[in-house]
Protein backbone atom coordinates (compact mmCIF):
# COMPACT_ATOMS: atom_id res chain seq x y z
CA UNK A 1 0.00 0.00 0.00
CA UNK A 2 1.33 3.74 -0.57
CA UNK A 3 1.72 6.37 1.55
CA UNK A 4 0.49 9.65 -0.16
CA UNK A 5 2.70 12.63 1.46
CA UNK A 6 1.75 15.95 0.57
CA UNK A 7 3.97 18.83 -1.13
CA UNK A 8 5.90 16.64 -3.09
CA UNK A 9 7.79 18.31 -5.60
CA UNK A 10 6.75 17.96 -9.73
CA UNK A 11 8.25 16.09 -12.16
CA UNK A 12 8.80 17.60 -16.27
CA UNK A 13 6.71 14.63 -18.44
CA UNK A 14 8.32 13.78 -21.83
CA UNK A 15 5.79 12.16 -23.84
CA UNK A 16 7.45 9.72 -26.38
CA UNK A 17 6.25 11.72 -29.67
CA UNK A 18 8.72 10.64 -31.81
CA UNK A 19 11.47 13.43 -32.40
CA UNK A 20 9.22 16.03 -31.51
CA UNK A 21 9.58 18.34 -28.81
CA UNK A 22 6.91 19.09 -26.07
CA UNK A 23 6.94 23.14 -24.80
CA UNK A 24 5.95 23.92 -21.29
CA UNK A 25 4.59 20.70 -20.40
CA UNK A 26 2.15 19.90 -17.60
CA UNK A 27 3.49 18.78 -14.03
CA UNK A 28 2.94 15.59 -12.14
CA UNK A 29 4.27 14.79 -8.88
CA UNK A 30 6.70 11.57 -9.11
CA UNK A 31 5.39 9.37 -6.66
CA UNK A 32 1.64 9.51 -8.19
CA UNK A 33 3.53 8.39 -11.03
CA UNK A 34 4.65 5.81 -9.28
CA UNK A 35 2.18 5.11 -7.68
CA UNK A 36 0.17 4.59 -11.71
CA UNK A 37 2.99 2.11 -12.44
CA UNK A 38 2.84 0.10 -9.33
CA UNK A 39 -1.35 -0.08 -9.96
CA UNK A 40 -0.43 -0.65 -13.31
CA UNK A 41 1.75 -3.48 -12.40
CA UNK A 42 -0.80 -4.77 -9.64
CA UNK A 43 -3.33 -5.39 -11.73
CA UNK A 44 -1.44 -6.95 -14.03
CA UNK A 45 -0.18 -9.97 -11.58
CA UNK A 46 -3.59 -10.36 -10.16
CA UNK A 47 -5.68 -10.67 -13.01
CA UNK A 48 -3.65 -12.11 -15.20
CA UNK A 49 -5.38 -15.24 -16.58
CA UNK A 50 -1.99 -16.96 -18.33
CA UNK A 51 -2.84 -15.36 -21.60
CA UNK A 52 -4.10 -11.89 -21.27
CA UNK A 53 -6.32 -9.69 -18.14
CA UNK A 54 -9.33 -11.23 -17.13
CA UNK A 55 -11.73 -9.40 -14.51
CA UNK A 56 -15.55 -10.37 -14.55
CA UNK A 57 -18.51 -8.04 -14.86
CA UNK A 58 -19.44 -8.36 -11.42
CA UNK A 59 -17.16 -10.83 -10.77
CA UNK A 60 -14.35 -10.91 -7.65
CA UNK A 61 -11.74 -9.90 -10.19
CA UNK A 62 -13.38 -6.69 -10.82
CA UNK A 63 -14.41 -6.41 -7.10
CA UNK A 64 -10.62 -6.93 -5.99
CA UNK A 65 -9.89 -4.47 -8.39
CA UNK A 66 -11.94 -1.51 -7.04
CA UNK A 67 -11.89 -2.95 -3.39
CA UNK A 68 -8.17 -1.98 -4.46
CA UNK A 69 -8.52 1.17 -5.54
CA UNK A 70 -11.06 2.37 -2.58
CA UNK A 71 -8.15 1.27 -0.19
CA UNK A 72 -5.50 3.70 -2.01
CA UNK A 73 -8.44 6.05 -1.49
CA UNK A 74 -9.42 5.73 2.27
CA UNK A 75 -5.73 5.89 3.09
CA UNK A 76 -5.31 8.96 1.38
CA UNK A 77 -8.15 10.50 3.54
CA UNK A 78 -10.66 10.41 0.62
CA UNK A 79 -14.23 9.83 1.06
CA UNK A 80 -15.31 6.14 -0.41
CA UNK A 81 -18.89 5.05 -0.78
CA UNK A 82 -20.85 2.40 -2.84
CA UNK A 83 -24.24 2.53 -4.30
CA UNK A 84 -27.33 0.12 -5.10
CA UNK A 85 -25.78 -0.98 -8.23
CA UNK A 86 -22.15 -1.73 -6.51
CA UNK A 87 -20.22 1.13 -8.42
CA UNK A 88 -17.52 2.74 -6.16
CA UNK A 89 -17.42 7.07 -5.68
CA UNK A 90 -14.31 8.48 -4.74
CA UNK A 91 -14.90 11.99 -3.14
CA UNK A 92 -12.74 14.64 -2.53
CA UNK A 93 -15.08 17.25 -0.37
CA UNK A 94 -14.81 20.91 -1.76
CA UNK A 95 -16.14 23.63 0.53
CA UNK A 96 -18.92 24.70 -1.04
CA UNK A 97 -21.55 22.24 -1.39
CA UNK A 98 -24.33 23.71 -3.26
CA UNK A 99 -21.80 23.88 -6.45
CA UNK A 100 -22.38 21.02 -8.91
CA UNK A 101 -18.87 18.43 -8.29
CA UNK A 102 -16.51 17.91 -11.10
CA UNK A 103 -16.46 14.01 -12.17
CA UNK A 104 -14.15 11.83 -13.85
CA UNK A 105 -14.75 7.65 -14.15
CA UNK A 106 -14.18 4.85 -15.97
CA UNK A 107 -14.31 0.78 -15.62
CA UNK A 108 -12.25 -1.85 -14.35
CA UNK A 109 -14.23 -4.74 -15.88
CA UNK A 110 -12.36 -6.34 -18.68
CA UNK A 111 -13.26 -8.52 -21.76
CA UNK A 112 -11.84 -12.51 -21.65
CA UNK A 113 -8.11 -12.61 -22.17
CA UNK A 114 -8.25 -8.39 -22.42
CA UNK A 115 -5.27 -5.99 -21.69
CA UNK A 116 -4.09 -4.41 -18.69
CA UNK A 117 -5.25 -0.21 -19.70
CA UNK A 118 -8.74 -0.71 -21.11
CA UNK A 119 -10.78 1.01 -18.58
CA UNK A 120 -8.24 0.69 -16.01
CA UNK A 121 -6.30 3.46 -17.03
CA UNK A 122 -9.18 6.06 -16.40
CA UNK A 123 -9.89 4.99 -13.11
CA UNK A 124 -5.83 5.63 -12.18
CA UNK A 125 -5.66 8.60 -14.06
CA UNK A 126 -9.13 10.07 -11.90
CA UNK A 127 -7.27 8.49 -8.85
CA UNK A 128 -4.22 10.60 -9.43
CA UNK A 129 -6.18 13.83 -10.18
CA UNK A 130 -8.13 13.35 -7.00
CA UNK A 131 -4.90 12.79 -5.04
CA UNK A 132 -3.01 15.80 -6.72
CA UNK A 133 -6.05 17.85 -5.72
CA UNK A 134 -6.01 16.66 -1.83
CA UNK A 135 -2.47 18.29 -1.68
CA UNK A 136 -3.44 21.50 -2.38
CA UNK A 137 -5.82 24.42 -0.71
CA UNK A 138 -9.19 22.13 -0.38
CA UNK A 139 -11.47 22.97 -3.51
CA UNK A 140 -14.43 24.94 -3.29
CA UNK A 141 -16.17 22.24 -5.90
CA UNK A 142 -16.45 18.60 -4.81
CA UNK A 143 -14.48 16.37 -7.09
CA UNK A 144 -15.85 12.34 -7.92
CA UNK A 145 -14.05 9.38 -9.30
CA UNK A 146 -16.70 7.16 -10.18
CA UNK A 147 -15.20 3.64 -10.55
CA UNK A 148 -18.39 2.02 -12.78
CA UNK A 149 -19.64 -1.50 -12.90
CA UNK A 150 -20.36 -3.92 -16.28
CA UNK A 151 -18.99 -1.79 -19.05
CA UNK A 152 -17.88 -4.76 -21.20
CA UNK A 153 -20.54 -6.45 -22.89
CA UNK A 154 -18.45 -9.17 -23.57
CA UNK A 155 -20.17 -10.94 -19.76
CA UNK A 156 -24.18 -10.61 -20.67
CA UNK A 157 -24.40 -9.18 -23.83
CA UNK A 158 -24.95 -5.93 -22.42
CA UNK A 159 -22.17 -2.88 -21.96
CA UNK A 160 -22.78 0.63 -19.46
CA UNK A 161 -24.65 -1.48 -16.63
CA UNK A 162 -23.28 0.43 -13.94
CA UNK A 163 -23.57 4.14 -15.41
CA UNK A 164 -27.10 3.10 -16.67
CA UNK A 165 -27.79 2.30 -13.17
CA UNK A 166 -26.84 5.48 -12.05
CA UNK A 167 -29.20 7.68 -13.82
CA UNK A 168 -31.90 5.27 -13.75
CA UNK A 169 -31.89 3.55 -17.28
CA UNK A 170 -31.40 -0.13 -16.58
CA UNK A 171 -33.62 -2.18 -18.07
CA UNK A 172 -35.12 -4.49 -15.09
CA UNK A 173 -35.01 -7.34 -18.26
CA UNK A 174 -31.70 -7.33 -17.86
CA UNK A 175 -31.60 -8.48 -14.60
CA UNK A 176 -32.42 -12.34 -16.28
CA UNK A 177 -29.57 -12.14 -18.70
CA UNK A 178 -27.01 -15.38 -18.52
CA UNK A 179 -23.75 -14.79 -18.24
CA UNK A 180 -22.37 -15.99 -21.76
CA UNK A 181 -19.38 -18.11 -20.35
CA UNK A 182 -21.59 -19.56 -17.62
CA UNK A 183 -25.70 -19.96 -18.42
CA UNK A 184 -26.60 -20.71 -14.99
CA UNK A 185 -25.19 -17.76 -13.62
CA UNK A 186 -27.82 -14.65 -13.89
CA UNK A 187 -27.05 -11.02 -13.77
CA UNK A 188 -29.03 -10.43 -11.22
CA UNK A 189 -27.63 -13.50 -8.71
CA UNK A 190 -23.72 -11.48 -10.19
CA UNK A 191 -25.08 -8.44 -9.00
CA UNK A 192 -26.52 -9.45 -5.70
CA UNK A 193 -23.46 -11.55 -4.83
CA UNK A 194 -21.18 -8.55 -5.30
CA UNK A 195 -23.16 -6.71 -2.66
CA UNK A 196 -25.76 -4.67 -5.32
CA UNK A 197 -29.61 -3.90 -4.46
CA UNK A 198 -30.95 -5.76 -7.04
CA UNK A 199 -34.53 -4.62 -6.21
CA UNK A 200 -33.29 -0.42 -6.27
CA UNK A 201 -31.58 -1.03 -10.01
CA UNK A 202 -34.82 -2.55 -11.40
CA UNK A 203 -36.96 -0.37 -10.17
CA UNK A 204 -35.13 2.15 -12.72
CA UNK A 205 -34.30 4.55 -9.19
CA UNK A 206 -32.05 7.27 -10.39
CA UNK A 207 -28.64 6.96 -7.77
CA UNK A 208 -27.28 10.59 -9.22
CA UNK A 209 -28.85 13.46 -10.03
CA UNK A 210 -27.41 14.88 -13.47
CA UNK A 211 -27.80 18.67 -12.24
CA UNK A 212 -25.51 17.19 -9.29
CA UNK A 213 -22.33 17.31 -11.65
CA UNK A 214 -20.73 20.37 -13.44
CA UNK A 215 -19.09 18.06 -15.94
CA UNK A 216 -17.89 14.71 -16.50
CA UNK A 217 -14.66 13.60 -17.80
CA UNK A 218 -12.95 10.09 -18.78
CA UNK A 219 -9.62 8.80 -20.29
CA UNK A 220 -9.53 5.51 -22.24
CA UNK A 221 -6.70 4.39 -24.38
CA UNK A 222 -7.10 4.37 -27.83
CA UNK A 223 -8.68 1.46 -29.19
CA UNK A 224 -6.97 1.45 -32.89
CA UNK A 225 -4.56 2.65 -34.79
CA UNK A 226 -4.42 6.06 -35.48
CA UNK A 227 -2.76 8.11 -32.96
CA UNK A 228 0.25 5.56 -33.30
CA UNK A 229 0.22 6.08 -37.15
CA UNK A 230 0.30 9.74 -36.61
CA UNK A 231 2.55 9.65 -33.76
CA UNK A 232 0.29 12.16 -31.26
CA UNK A 233 0.32 11.15 -27.82
CA UNK A 234 -3.06 12.60 -27.18
CA UNK A 235 -6.49 12.33 -28.40
CA UNK A 236 -9.39 14.58 -27.63
CA UNK A 237 -12.53 13.04 -28.42
CA UNK A 238 -15.45 14.88 -30.70
CA UNK A 239 -18.23 11.95 -30.12
CA UNK A 240 -18.71 8.40 -29.27
CA UNK A 241 -20.17 6.70 -31.83
CA UNK A 242 -23.91 4.80 -31.70
CA UNK A 243 -24.63 1.51 -33.15
CA UNK A 244 -27.20 -0.49 -34.07
CA UNK A 245 -26.41 -4.51 -33.37
CA UNK A 246 -28.20 -7.97 -34.82
CA UNK A 247 -26.51 -10.38 -33.17
CA UNK A 248 -28.86 -12.74 -34.30
CA UNK A 249 -28.85 -12.65 -38.09
CA UNK A 250 -29.27 -14.92 -40.48
CA UNK A 251 -29.47 -16.02 -44.56
CA UNK A 252 -32.60 -18.44 -45.14
CA UNK A 253 -32.19 -20.11 -48.44
CA UNK A 254 -32.60 -23.87 -49.10
CA UNK A 255 -30.41 -26.63 -48.69
CA UNK A 256 -29.40 -29.02 -51.50
CA UNK A 257 -27.40 -30.86 -53.51
CA UNK A 258 -24.40 -29.57 -54.79
CA UNK A 259 -24.08 -31.60 -58.00
CA UNK A 260 -28.17 -32.20 -58.88
CA UNK A 261 -29.03 -28.29 -58.74
CA UNK A 262 -28.22 -26.05 -61.55
CA UNK A 263 -27.19 -22.01 -60.66
CA UNK A 264 -30.71 -20.77 -61.71
CA UNK A 265 -32.86 -22.91 -59.35
CA UNK A 266 -30.30 -22.91 -56.23
CA UNK A 267 -31.37 -20.90 -53.46
CA UNK A 268 -27.83 -20.62 -51.53
CA UNK A 269 -27.38 -19.32 -48.48
CA UNK A 270 -24.04 -18.87 -48.36
CA UNK A 271 -24.05 -16.35 -52.01
CA UNK A 272 -26.87 -14.72 -50.66
CA UNK A 273 -25.62 -13.44 -47.11
CA UNK A 274 -22.39 -12.64 -49.09
CA UNK A 275 -23.84 -10.75 -51.37
CA UNK A 276 -25.37 -8.95 -48.68
CA UNK A 277 -22.14 -8.08 -47.13
CA UNK A 278 -20.97 -6.94 -50.82
CA UNK A 279 -23.92 -4.57 -51.02
CA UNK A 280 -23.67 -2.80 -47.69
CA UNK A 281 -19.64 -2.39 -47.98
CA UNK A 282 -20.38 -0.64 -51.46
CA UNK A 283 -23.43 1.61 -50.03
CA UNK A 284 -20.75 2.07 -47.15
CA UNK A 285 -17.97 3.23 -49.85
CA UNK A 286 -20.47 5.67 -51.07
CA UNK A 287 -21.45 7.26 -47.75
CA UNK A 288 -17.85 7.57 -46.68
CA UNK A 289 -17.16 9.63 -50.15
CA UNK A 290 -20.12 11.88 -48.98
CA UNK A 291 -18.50 12.54 -45.88
CA UNK A 292 -20.88 10.51 -43.52
CA UNK A 293 -19.26 9.04 -40.38
CA UNK A 294 -19.53 5.33 -40.53
CA UNK A 295 -18.47 1.71 -39.86
CA UNK A 296 -19.77 -1.57 -40.69
CA UNK A 297 -18.75 -5.06 -39.41
CA UNK A 298 -19.77 -8.93 -40.17
CA UNK A 299 -18.41 -10.16 -36.51
CA UNK A 300 -19.69 -13.45 -36.92
CA UNK A 301 -20.26 -15.19 -40.15
CA UNK A 302 -20.87 -19.25 -40.91
CA UNK A 303 -22.86 -22.44 -41.48
CA UNK A 304 -24.17 -24.92 -39.04
CA UNK A 305 -21.01 -26.99 -38.56
CA UNK A 306 -23.29 -30.11 -37.83
CA UNK A 307 -24.63 -29.78 -40.94
CA UNK A 308 -22.24 -28.19 -43.90
CA UNK A 309 -20.52 -30.40 -46.08
CA UNK A 310 -18.49 -29.76 -49.16
CA UNK A 311 -21.43 -31.60 -51.31
CA UNK A 312 -24.10 -29.70 -49.59
CA UNK A 313 -25.66 -25.93 -50.61
CA UNK A 314 -26.02 -24.96 -47.90
CA UNK A 315 -29.68 -23.50 -46.83
CA UNK A 316 -28.78 -21.03 -43.94
CA UNK A 317 -25.91 -18.84 -42.64
CA UNK A 318 -26.09 -17.54 -39.32
CA UNK A 319 -23.97 -13.99 -38.92
CA UNK A 320 -24.24 -10.76 -36.73
CA UNK A 321 -24.18 -7.39 -38.35
CA UNK A 322 -23.01 -4.22 -37.10
CA UNK A 323 -23.17 -0.31 -38.21
CA UNK A 324 -21.61 2.45 -35.91
CA UNK A 325 -21.84 6.27 -36.33
CA UNK A 326 -21.55 9.69 -34.39
CA UNK A 327 -25.05 10.62 -36.78
CA UNK A 328 -28.23 9.34 -35.56
CA UNK A 329 -29.60 9.86 -39.52
CA UNK A 330 -26.55 7.86 -40.63
CA UNK A 331 -27.78 5.15 -38.42
CA UNK A 332 -31.05 5.06 -39.42
CA UNK A 333 -30.30 5.76 -43.33
CA UNK A 334 -27.74 2.71 -43.27
CA UNK A 335 -30.59 0.50 -41.32
CA UNK A 336 -33.09 1.78 -44.66
CA UNK A 337 -30.62 0.50 -47.26
CA UNK A 338 -29.74 -3.24 -45.11
CA UNK A 339 -33.37 -3.77 -45.97
CA UNK A 340 -33.89 -2.68 -48.94
CA UNK A 341 -31.11 -4.44 -50.11
CA UNK A 342 -32.19 -7.69 -47.77
CA UNK A 343 -35.83 -7.17 -50.28
CA UNK A 344 -33.64 -7.01 -53.72
CA UNK A 345 -31.58 -10.00 -52.87
CA UNK A 346 -34.83 -11.74 -51.58
CA UNK A 347 -36.43 -11.48 -55.00
CA UNK A 348 -33.16 -12.02 -57.00
CA UNK A 349 -32.13 -15.16 -54.99
CA UNK A 350 -34.71 -16.54 -53.38
CA UNK A 351 -32.53 -16.00 -49.98
CA UNK A 352 -34.40 -14.48 -47.06
CA UNK A 353 -32.10 -12.11 -45.07
CA UNK A 354 -33.70 -12.16 -41.17
CA UNK A 355 -31.65 -9.53 -39.14
CA UNK A 356 -33.62 -10.27 -36.44
CA UNK A 357 -33.75 -8.72 -32.80
CA UNK A 358 -31.70 -5.63 -32.92
CA UNK A 359 -30.00 -3.94 -30.47
CA UNK A 360 -29.47 0.02 -30.56
CA UNK A 361 -26.98 2.03 -28.96
CA UNK A 362 -27.73 6.02 -29.15
CA UNK A 363 -24.55 8.22 -30.40
CA UNK A 364 -23.09 10.91 -27.97
CA UNK A 365 -21.47 14.03 -28.57
CA UNK A 366 -18.77 15.53 -26.25
CA UNK A 367 -19.72 19.09 -25.12
CA UNK A 368 -17.77 21.67 -27.49
CA UNK A 369 -16.95 24.02 -24.99
CA UNK A 370 -15.00 21.04 -23.60
CA UNK A 371 -13.58 20.17 -26.29
CA UNK A 372 -12.14 23.43 -26.65
CA UNK A 373 -10.73 23.86 -23.31
CA UNK A 374 -8.87 20.53 -23.85
CA UNK A 375 -7.54 21.84 -26.99
CA UNK A 376 -6.03 24.79 -25.32
CA UNK A 377 -4.82 22.76 -22.56
CA UNK A 378 -2.50 20.66 -24.74
CA UNK A 379 -1.81 23.67 -26.83
CA UNK A 380 -0.42 25.54 -23.95
CA UNK A 381 1.87 22.75 -23.21
CA UNK A 382 2.72 22.40 -26.59
CA UNK A 383 1.29 17.95 -26.62
CA UNK A 384 0.94 16.97 -29.89
CA UNK A 385 -2.76 16.22 -29.95
CA UNK A 386 -5.57 15.29 -32.41
CA UNK A 387 -9.65 15.45 -32.47
CA UNK A 388 -10.54 11.90 -33.34
CA UNK A 389 -14.22 10.19 -33.09
CA UNK A 390 -14.40 7.01 -30.49
CA UNK A 391 -15.38 4.06 -32.62
CA UNK A 392 -16.07 2.31 -29.46
CA UNK A 393 -18.65 2.68 -26.36
CA UNK A 394 -17.33 4.60 -23.19
CA UNK A 395 -19.62 5.32 -20.26
CA UNK A 396 -19.13 8.99 -20.82
CA UNK A 397 -21.68 8.54 -23.49
CA UNK A 398 -24.29 7.26 -20.94
CA UNK A 399 -23.53 11.00 -18.93
CA UNK A 400 -23.27 13.31 -22.32
CA UNK A 401 -26.99 11.40 -23.05
CA UNK A 402 -27.94 12.16 -19.02
CA UNK A 403 -27.46 15.90 -20.08
CA UNK A 404 -23.96 16.00 -17.99
CA UNK A 405 -21.45 17.69 -19.92
CA UNK A 406 -18.68 15.25 -21.14
CA UNK A 407 -15.47 14.82 -22.23
CA UNK A 408 -12.78 12.26 -23.07
CA UNK A 409 -9.37 12.18 -23.27
CA UNK A 410 -7.40 9.33 -24.98
CA UNK A 411 -4.25 7.71 -24.96
CA UNK A 412 -2.05 6.44 -27.33
CA UNK A 413 -1.97 2.75 -27.17
CA UNK A 414 0.06 0.14 -30.02
CA UNK A 415 -1.58 -3.31 -31.22
CA UNK A 416 -5.48 -2.61 -30.70
CA UNK A 417 -7.21 -2.93 -27.27
CA UNK A 418 -9.32 -5.86 -25.52
CA UNK A 419 -6.28 -8.08 -26.24
CA UNK A 420 -3.33 -8.81 -24.28
CA UNK A 421 -0.84 -7.03 -26.75
CA UNK A 422 -2.21 -3.30 -25.64
CA UNK A 423 0.91 -1.53 -25.28
CA UNK A 424 -0.04 2.31 -23.76
CA UNK A 425 3.57 3.40 -22.66
CA UNK A 426 3.32 4.97 -19.12
CA UNK A 427 4.30 8.47 -20.25
CA UNK A 428 2.07 9.08 -22.95
CA UNK A 429 -0.71 8.19 -20.17
CA UNK A 430 1.06 11.11 -17.57
CA UNK A 431 0.38 13.10 -19.85
CA UNK A 432 -3.19 12.28 -20.58
CA UNK A 433 -4.04 12.09 -17.15
CA UNK A 434 -2.52 15.41 -16.85
CA UNK A 435 -4.52 16.50 -19.35
CA UNK A 436 -7.78 14.91 -17.55
CA UNK A 437 -6.73 16.36 -14.18
CA UNK A 438 -6.53 20.22 -15.64
CA UNK A 439 -9.83 19.31 -17.65
CA UNK A 440 -11.43 18.05 -14.38
CA UNK A 441 -10.29 20.98 -12.28
CA UNK A 442 -11.43 23.80 -14.91
CA UNK A 443 -14.52 22.81 -16.92
CA UNK A 444 -16.89 23.96 -14.28
CA UNK A 445 -16.07 27.11 -15.41
CA UNK A 446 -16.80 26.66 -18.92
CA UNK A 447 -19.93 24.88 -18.86
CA UNK A 448 -21.39 27.03 -16.14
Amino acid sequence: MHEVKHALPAVRLRAKVGRMQMGQPLAVAPDLADLARDLFAALRAAHHDGIGITRETYGDGETAAMRRIEAIAREAGLDCAWDAAANLRVTLRGTDPSLPAAACGSHLDSVPQGGNYDGAAGVIAGLLALLHAARGPQPARTLHLFVLRGEESAWYGRPYLGSSALFGQFDPAWMDLPNLRDRTMTLRQAMAREGADTDTVAARRPLLDPASLSHFVELHIEQGPVMVARRVPVGLVSGIRGNHRHPEARALGEAAHSGAVPRWLRRDAVLGAADFAMRLDASWRTLLERGEDLVMTFGIFATDPREHAMTRVPGEVRFTLEWRSESEATLDAFGALAAAEAEEIARERGVRIALGPGVRTPPAAMDKRLLALSRRICQAARIPHEVVASGAGHDAAIFANASVPSAMVFVRNEHGSHNPREAMELDDFLVGAAVLRDILLQGAEVVR
